[in-house]
């Protein structure tokens, strides 16, 4: 019989759709195709993106030239634009202010044909990373309040360039999903005193029934109402709040982990399309007791449609517990 699950943060509602359970090999997906021709991403063509505002590996300190091992560029084609002022203003009941932000790239390898799973967990540690020094560099700007991490694999994930990458965008507001999993964490807390993240880390453990793989610092599960197939969070053991308190250490036990979940759901569904976001604390906040960073990986495998848009609900052919096996089954 299906099942109706509350998400226990977000108080968001999730059908387990069991009549219309499948396995892994039951889900098409379409392969990311090569293009071929010119790729602004690839060593030796430097000078075709916006000026590097960070890089790694280079010998030297001549930027924009081939060498390094990893590098975050301006978007050329930015959503949010970094000159100007916000211009806060009303029309009636309408508010509304200049798009004002930061679009960067990483660009995670010089390698075109490397995908962000089969990068070694050092590299993938030295993605993180800039992922840490872009957060603290941008926080530098007082116009800035959020600064959301994501990245889109495959065409059905959003993917417009084959070139391993992932992006960057700085906000002058809090994203309402952002606000909400605050609200909702507050609320916990309020009334139990305790993190819901924790909580919900200690329940896992005990039950070890959605835990994909584990290590010192760090869980990977499929999380109890998941909007889609497959869908896993990775959280540090450790509370905290902002991602930016990582060291050296975190950044290679959580390269670790990633790296074993990332090839675990491509033995199970090779080549799937996804994204995964990183979740973390508001710039400028200070630690929060009832918060806990997160990233949260999310495969394309279902279509939102009428029922979704007009519900607000999630459909999910594949319980957690199910998803969970598979991963944890898998050849890798």
């Amino acid at each position: 019989m299906p099942e109706l699950r509350k998400d226990p943060v977000l108080g968001r509602w999730i059908i387990i759709s069991t009549e219309r359970g499948k396995r892994p090999t039951d889900f098409i997906v379409e392969d990311f195709e090569s293009k071929g021709g010119f790729c602004p991403l690839c060593p030796g063509n430097e000078t075709t993106t916006p000026p590097e505002v960070l890089s790694y590996g280079r010998p030297g300190d001549t930027p924009n030239r081939p060498g390094w091992s990893l590098r975050v560029v301006p978007n050329k084609y930015p959503a949010l634009v970094i000159e100007g002022d916000l211009d806060k203003e009303g029309e009636g009941l309408y508010d509304k202010m200049n798009g004002i932000g930061a679009h960067e790239v990483i660009i995670e390898s010089p390698d075109h044909n490397a995908t962000f799973t089969q990068l070694p967990p050092q590299h993938m540690a030295r993605v993180f990373q800039a992922f840490r020094d872009r957060i603290v560099d941008l926080e530098k700007d007082p116009r800035f309040r959020y600064v959301m991490i994501f990245k889109n694999y495959g065409k059905a994930a959003g993917a417009s360039l084959e070139h391993s990458h992932s992006q960057i965008v700085a906000l002058p507001i809090v994203p309402r999903m952002i606000i909400s999993e605050l609200e909702g964490s507050k609320s916990y807390h309020s009334y139990k005193d305790r993190c819901v993240y924790c909580d919900i880390l200690r329940q896992e453990i005990k039950q070890d029934i959605r835990i994909v793989c584990q290590n010192e610092h760090f869980i990977a599960m499929t999380p109890y109402a998941p909007r889609s197939p497959f869908e896993m969070w990775v959280m540090p053991k450790r509370h905290a709040s902002s991602f930016i308190t990582m060291n050296e250490v975190m950044f290679e036990s959580l390269s670790y982990i990633f790296s074993e979940i990332m090839r675990r759901l491509d033995a199970c569904i090779h080549n799937v399309p996804y994204n995964f976001v990183l979740h973390t604390a508001p710039l400028h906040s200070a630690s929060l007791d009832y918060f806990h960073w997160h990233f949260e990986i999310m495969p394309k495998l279902t279509s939102i449609a009428g029922f979704e848009w007009g519900s607000g609900f999630y459909i999910n052919p594949v319980p957690p517990e199910d998803a969970a096996k598979f991963l944890k089954e898998a050849k890798i």
